[in-house]
């Protein structure tokens, strides 16, 4: 059935609602806007769906969201897994409770109970339910940072993490195998309650959640003593974050918390902000401007779901400095390790855990304190699948994971990236060197000083359609068909293809395997520690180029940082 067909049957069929029907009718001359809603189906990845919000195959609506659930369900049923029932939570987007109601009721019409969050709750407390709950699964309805026009449907397994092999294969051939959306089964929340597959939490979960974070606290000694003192600005950039993040600041004697009123209450609009993410400068002008104000010494944001944060430091002169993902994730290691070390002592098999895309400045602090490291792909579902094995197998201990892109996890309680950890452990740190007469941007210093001057940075190109697609995928084509002897003036030492599986030498030619899943990503080292990885974004119409440096300065990183950017960009360029 071909596109055309497709828009036909969804505009005609009387299994679509009159809402569904009515906004195609207003396309029926826009044979380019038909093509993009039709021309395929909104793909089920290896974490769920991801797409703009309207109809069509091609987009988030109920009938997407009830054809992969469907999926999941028949996936479950096939395991016989039903009796464990799926927790789902949802975000500030549009149409995000109606999508997270939605793949309830298609879940109770297969006789899976679904426990379904009264309100809006963050990404992390959905996967902290799921294992509290004994569920087999979950779903959580965000687009994370996305723009407005987005929404997303996430799949988490019962370790409380976003699947991964085998399930994830598992579901997305059951969610594909599905062709006919008028097989797709569904029912009326009033009769889903009666027949006891509908279920709604709230404030119990919550609690054992906060429960939990308040465990991960090393130093409430610190808290106590200087806690009232400090000075935190937060936003939570119109999402999810407001609520659970001041929670546990003031349970914990943090006293002086402000919020930036703009940006404080759910909106899926965000309308103080082109597209919220913690990454963006735009994100941190409102609580810049307030921090200033107060002169504060932190200002925090997470993102609409609260599973990523966003960091800016005050030092001494009362200059604000920006954490990257790779700074931040990096101090909340040394603090979280270190301090772990000076009061309990380290496990002889503790690991530290990052990406593949994420700082070597994490390398040198594992070989600091004597711990593991380990590398895995892109993605905190393949952290979570360590700890997993670390359960499973008996053998390693988690101290402590993070990604660049701005998300962490303190404790295993859950399996994703909380930002409401990390919230409340960079206020924890706050305190800890505060009382050493130090700030955040001096504990950063010092860490330069001691492990080197690591930068690192990403460029992206926003390629979006269907000819996106196919030039990001010509892109990666051209750099493994034709693999660069040089990059920026830095000879390549060893070129990584996570795609084909290996790793080859480029002066001896030797071959060995990856050891990691397969992957679209091609990763260059280079001499000096540096290096430039490629990879398609896994939610948005972009092709990414990580790289990193290390200089003797921070002004030498900087500016080895920028001319690489600068020449990454420019060979890229001629490729397009």
């Amino acid at each position: 059935m071909d596109y055309r067909e497709r828009y036909k049957e969804w505009v005609s069929g009387s299994y679509f609602d009159k809402d569904t029907r009515a906004e195609l009718e207003s396309i029926s001359d826009n044979e380019k806007e038909i093509k993009e809603r039709f021309y395929k189906d909104l793909e089920f990845g290896t974490a769920g769906l991801r797409g703009i919000i309207g109809a069509g195959t091609n987009r988030m609506n109920i009938y997407t969201v009830r054809k992969a659930t469907q999926g999941l369900a028949n996936y479950i049923l096939k395991n016989d897994k039903a009796a464990q029932g799926v927790a789902i939570a949802y975000d500030s987007r549009h149409m995000s409770p109606e999508f997270a109601r939605e793949a309830a009721c298609c879940l109770a019409a297969n006789g899976i109970r679904a426990y379904v969050f009264e309100s809006l709750r963050p990404t992390p407390e959905l996967s902290y339910a799921v294992r509290k709950l004994g569920c087999i699964a979950g779903i959580n309805i965000t687009a994370s940072h996305n723009p407005p026009e987005y929404n997303g449907y996430k799949v988490y397994w019962e370790d409380g993490a976003q699947i991964t092999p085998p399930h994830d294969k598992g579901i997305m051939d059951e969610v594909n195998a599905l062709e006919d959306y008028t097989t797709l089964k569904s029912m009326s929340v009033e009769d889903a309650k009666i027949a006891g597959l509908y279920e709604v939490i709230g404030a119990e979960v919550d609690d054992a959640y906060i429960a939990e974070l308040k465990k991960q606290v090393l130093h409430q000694d610190a808290i106590d003593a200087v806690g009232k003192e400090l000075k935190i600005v937060y936003t939570p950039l119109h999402g999810t974050g407001n609520i659970p993040a001041r929670r546990i600041l003031k349970e914990l004697g943090f006293e002086n918390v402000y919020v930036v009123k703009e940006q404080e209450l759910p909106d899926g609009d965000f309308p103080t902000v082109s597209y919220p993410n913690p990454e963006a400068e735009e994100a941190f002008d409102l609580g810049l401007k307030m921090a200033k104000e107060l002169d504060a010494d932190i200002v925090l944001a997470t993102d609409p779901d609260a599973d990523r944060l966003g960091v800016r430091v005050k030092d001494k002169d009362g200059v604000y400095h920006t954490l990257t993902g790779n700074m931040s994730g990096c101090l909340l290691a040394d603090y979280e390790i270190g301090q772990r070390k000076a009061l309990k002592g380290l496990p002889e098999d503790g690991y530290l855990i990052k990406t593949i895309v994420t700082s070597n400045m994490a390398d040198a602090i594992a070989d600091y304190y004597h711990v593991g490291l380990i590398e895995c792909l892109t993605g905190f579902k393949y952290i979570g699948q360590q700890i997993l094995g670390f359960e499973t197998t008996g053998k390693g201990q988690y101290l402590f994971g993070f990604e660049e892109s701005y998300g962490c996890l303190i404790g295993t309680y859950a399996r994703d990236k909380d930002a409401i950890v990390a919230t409340m452990a960079l206020c924890e740190a706050a305190a800890y060197y505060r009382t050493k007469g130090m700030t955040l941007w001096d504990a950063m210093i010092d860490m330069y000083e001691r492990y080197g001057y690591y930068k690192d940075d990403i460029q992206s190109i926003t390629l979006k359609g269907i000819e996106g697609l196919a030039k990001i995928q010509e892109i990666l084509d051209t750099l493994r068909k034709n693999p660069p002897s040089e990059i920026a003036g830095y000879k390549v030492l060893k070129v990584r293809d996570y795609q084909a599986g290996t790793i080859r030498d480029m002066e001896s030619g030797e071959t060995v395997p990856t050891g990691l899943p397969v992957s679209n990503v091609l990763y260059y080292d280079l001499p000096d520690g540096a290096w430039l990885c490629v990879r398609p974004s896994g939610t948005e119409p972009k092709v990414k180029f990580y790289y990193g440096v290390k200089g003797t300065s921070l002004p030498d990183a900087d500016e080895k940082s920028e001319s690489l950017g600068k020449e990454v960009l420019e060979m890229i360029n001629k490729m397009m």
